[in-house]
């Protein structure tokens, strides 16, 4: 279990999922397990989790559907 200030992340029950249709080497891929929601790179499973909190998931979705980090 990964321990966060943000609570415990518990890796054992992540379920990774990715864009579908991604079949890269190197994608994003997030979790949800309980209140927080994990983010790693798929190419590396056993590297870094970030951990986010459901408000802080919610405003980075509500972000990118909005253009905040487009590079135009």
């Amino acid at each position: 279990m990964a321990q966060h200030p943000k609570g415990d992340f518990d890796l054992s029950r992540a379920v990774w999922q990715r864009a579908e249709g991604d079949t890269s080497d190197s994608a994003v891929e997030v979790a949800f397990v309980d209140d927080l929601i994990g983010m790693r790179n798929s190419a590396e499973p056993d590297g870094a989790v970030l951990v986010f909190t459901q408000a802080e998931w919610d405003a980075f979705v509500a972000g990118a559907q909005d253009g905040e980090f487009d590079l135009d």
